[in-house]
């Protein structure tokens, strides 16, 4: 057989040696990667180190965490006063949390005339004909028998029946004059500043909800920033911490992420005030951003839940100038009594005595002032109308600046923020020690 070319055999070695050492080379390569990245996995040290960062980013999350807890919980002092124990911030200053909110929002969308003007007057007064009108009997046979049974059970019952016919007459015009006379004298007789204040005083686990439903977004974010800024910090504490493994290191950035992650959280939320454009970007603060959604929010719990009808009228009556509005009352109930007496009222005089027939005007008074208590529990018309305040005053508060609306929320905030970036402070630190100990074996001694 003729035996190959040079050319041949050179083609031959190159084809059957040059691959074998570069695949050697290559698997060899790869072994050593692997061996390095397992032994790298086996290694207690690189363990500690990743878990700087995620230690970091548990104490960002579960400082924020408990920071809007303690801002809202519990309702009530738990421990000792006044130092051993914790009352959340917004129930510990109820009366001026509710000031605060009503100063910044409900002062600046709406004046009391113009909510009492937006319930309408006129259709208050005939849900109150049309409430009172079917149990004009009831009401009548109740309070006669009460006060003068024998009198009204020996009056024959077309006479009775006169009774009940002039008062069914009579009640409409009686009923339209109160009202238009009230709502003359509004900004006198409802003081509404001190009526939502006083609710929500009253009322701690509605105040809590207010500002927890306005700000839900935002308290989240804060909470979940403290993930995110809390392992950026831990990198960085990482990187310090190799280069300089100093005992105080770890304590010392667990103290800053524990405050540092609250303080961007609540700037990034308020600032910038204004809508800015950096590059293809629109930056304003998270909370500003959504006026109009916070707006709707708020205003439909206060239509619906303080400023109702029926929370209305009982402040009126049972205020500071309540006694002004009950007299204003029994004004226009006394025409009804002498116009129902009519042709008997001598006769009627006669069976009370003179004092007896002024009783009758004031009980018929009281419980004319009773009834206007208790017209307004139909939930239908109370929703009905709070729709109508709640309209208003969601178009105005979305026309507050952005000066204006940031109080809605800030002062839940501002009250004791210095408390709360403590605690987070103190926990921060000591979760940096309890690293330092267990995590690295490290010792102060």
């Amino acid at each position: 057989m003729a035996e190959p070319s040079i050319q041949g055999r050179i083609h031959s070695v190159f084809q059957k040696r040059l691959p074998a050492p570069a695949q050697s080379q290559s698997k060899n390569t790869k072994e050593t990667a692997s061996t390095r990245m397992t032994s790298l996995l086996n290694t207690q040290e690189f363990w500690q180190y990743l878990s700087i960062p995620v230690i970091a980013a548990l104490i960002g999350w579960s400082t924020n965490w408990l920071a809007i807890k303690m801002t809202f919980y519990p309702l009530e002092f738990i421990g000792k006063p006044p130092l051993l124990g914790w009352q959340g911030i917004i129930p510990s200053k109820a009366r001026k949390m509710a000031a605060i909110s009503v100063d910044a929002t409900i002062s600046k969308i709406g004046t009391v005339r113009e909510i009492f003007q937006q319930i309408d007057p006129k259709v208050l007064a005939t849900h109150i004909v049309h409430s009172v009108e079917p149990r004009i009997e009831e009401y009548v046979d109740e309070m006669m028998l009460k006060e003068y049974p024998t009198f009204w059970e020996n009056l024959p019952a077309s006479a009775r029946k006169m009774v009940y016919d002039r008062v069914r007459k009579s009640t409409p015009q009686l009923v339209d004059n109160l009202v238009e006379d009230v709502s003359d004298n509004i900004e006198d007789l409802l003081d509404i500043k001190g009526m939502v204040i006083e609710r929500l005083a009253a009322d701690k686990e509605l105040l809590n909800r207010i500002f927890i439903e306005c700000g839900e977004v935002e308290f989240r974010f804060i909470i979940n920033s403290g993930l995110y800024f809390g392992f950026l910090f831990g990198l960085i504490q990482m990187a310090v911490w190799y280069l300089y493994p100093s005992w105080w290191v770890l304590p010392f950035f667990g103290l800053l992420v524990g405050w540092a992650t609250n303080w961007i959280a609540l700037n990034v939320i308020f600032r910038p005030l204004h809508a800015k454009k950096v590059g293809p970007f629109r930056i304003q603060g998270l909370f500003l951003k959504r006026q109009p959604a916070v707006a709707e929010s708020f205003c439909h719990i206060v239509t619906h839940e303080i400023l109702t009808v029926g929370n209305i009228i009982n402040a009126i009556l049972d205020g500071p100038k309540g006694d002004r509005a009950r007299n204003m009352v029994k004004k226009h109930i006394k025409p009804l009594v002498d116009e129902t007496a009519g042709m008997g009222k001598a006769l009627t005089q006669m069976a009370f005595g003179p004092t007896g027939f002024a009783t009758l005007k004031n009980k018929v008074g009281e419980k004319a002032i009773e009834i206007s208590q208790t017209s307004f529990n139909n939930p239908v018309f109370e929703k009905d109308r709070a729709r109508a305040v709640e309209s208003i005053m969601v178009e105005r508060m979305i026309a507050l600046s952005s000066e204006e609306f940031q109080d809605l929320l800030r002062p839940c905030f501002q009250e004791d923020e210095i408390k709360l970036i403590l605690v987070g402070a103190f926990l921060g630190f000591g979760a940096g020690v309890c690293q330092l100990v267990f995590v690295f074996g490290e010792s102060f001694l």
